[in-house]
């Protein structure tokens, strides 16, 4: 008996019903862009001596090392067998993009912490030789058993961090590139096999990085109640916009070429965005989080914006920003998982909530850097101004 011809549009082979890459693997990429980006705001003071950003640079970094914590935490909940995962390091295998990514990771975390004590270290110094009871020998320890600090040392640490802060650029872009390059490199996923892959999540992580700096740094300011710093702000935002405007870019290129083509490809990735990806990639993405804040970002630069309308413009932009750069994980890695491997129809994708893997795990994690940071904003001076205070001499060595 001969099957009407619409009998195979939606079939869907039986080991294709599901999503198997869920919300854990789009809060990881996510996580790994904040570090990513948000370093990327530190350097611009550290490397490139922009001294408009003095300021944040500090904050920057800390507030990077704080979401690189846990930029691991989401493949460890998604793994069968979490406990077996020190054997990525145990077992070293350099065909494998994923077994590289640890070392990766790894090195980076390290680069980000011996970068942040080297800036501290006189901070360090200076709590060792005055603070009394059971803090003293936890000053000490951090000071590593110097407790004097020579005009010779500042030099030395300055150019250190200087050296730090240039070598974590590219293993920034590394960092996350890679995330885009296990995507691009998966032929059988027509959504994701692309070359400008790891170019795209790269840019991404840098806007969202840069945005989530402006957020936090408005937040933390307002329950200071310290003034904010106009000039910054008006100059990040500017990098903001160059960052995103050539990021939305690659985004649309990548489209309009594969739509140009009018390939195999298309055939697929069509109906996809047509279909189950029409409110979050069409709608979400690009008319309300791409459209909206270029056009916002662009107002707020051109028409030199100031006081309290700039700070609202920015932080609106800087929302918009990163809602933009959570919903392109979604649609890239959800999206792509849609497509069935019959070539015909899509998979269903089911939202989870309280799951192993739901939306409050996925939740609970990205909020965890943030009570990091409170907790090291009790004891490191971040935003202060006392960091230019050198400790005085005290018994040790140098």
């Amino acid at each position: 008996m001969e099957l009407p011809h619409d009998a195979l549009v939606n079939y869907v082979f039986p080991n294709n019903t599901r999503v198997w890459w869920s919300a854990m693997i789009v809060i990881y990429p996510y996580i790994t862009g904040l570090i990513a980006g948000a370093f990327m705001v530190s350097t611009f003071y550290h490397v490139f001596k922009i001294k408009e950003f003095k300021p944040i640079a500090n904050f920057s970094l800390v507030a990077s090392l704080c979401f690189a914590f846990f930029a691991g935490v989401p493949l460890l909940v998604h793994l069968t067998q979490p406990q077996r995962a020190w054997e990525i390091y145990a077992t070293p295998h350099f065909t494998s993009a994923m077994s590289i990514f640890g070392y990766v990771y790894t090195g980076y975390l390290l680069l980000l912490m011996l970068e942040i004590w080297i800036i501290y270290r006189p901070y360090f110094i200076r709590m060792a030789n005055r603070t009394k009871g059971i803090m003293r020998p936890i000053w000490y320890a951090l000071t590593l058993g110097v407790t004097t600090y020579h005009p010779e040392s500042e030099n030395v640490d300055r150019k250190v961090t200087g050296f730090l802060a240039g070598l974590g650029i590219p293993w920034a872009c590394l960092l996350h590139g890679y995330v885009g390059f296990v995507f691009g490199s998966v032929k059988a996923i027509r959504w994701w096999a692309t070359p400008l892959q790891p170019i795209i999540f790269l840019s991404s992580a840098v806007v969202s990085g840069m945005a989530m700096i402006l957020v936090m740094y408005s937040f933390i300011m307002w329950r200071r109640r310290e003034p904010y710093d106009f000039p910054m702000i008006r100059k990040l935002m500017i990098s903001l916009w160059i960052a995103f405007v050539l990021d939305w870019a690659l985004e649309m290129l990548d489209l309009v070429h594969v739509y140009y083509r009018r390939d195999i490809d298309w055939e697929e990735i069509g109906p996809l965005i047509r279909g189950p990806l029409f409110w979050t990639y069409v709608v979400g993405q690009i008319a309300i989080t791409s459209f909206i804040p270029t056009i916002l970002l662009g107002y707020t630069v051109l028409s030199r914006a100031w006081g309290k309308k700039l700070l609202y413009l920015a932080n609106v932009c800087s929302f918009l920003l990163l809602a933009q750069v959570l919903l392109m994980r979604f649609n890239v890695v959800i999206g792509g998982q849609l497509i069935s491997k019959s070539g015909r129809g899509f998979v269903d994708y089911e939202w989870d909530f309280l799951g192993k893997e739901g939306l409050f795990t996925m939740m609970a994690i990205f909020a965890a850097p943030f009570v990091v940071y409170y907790i090291i904003s009790r004891f490191l001076p971040i935003f202060d101004g006392d960091m230019a205070e050198r400790p005085g001499k005290a018994s040790g060595h140098a």
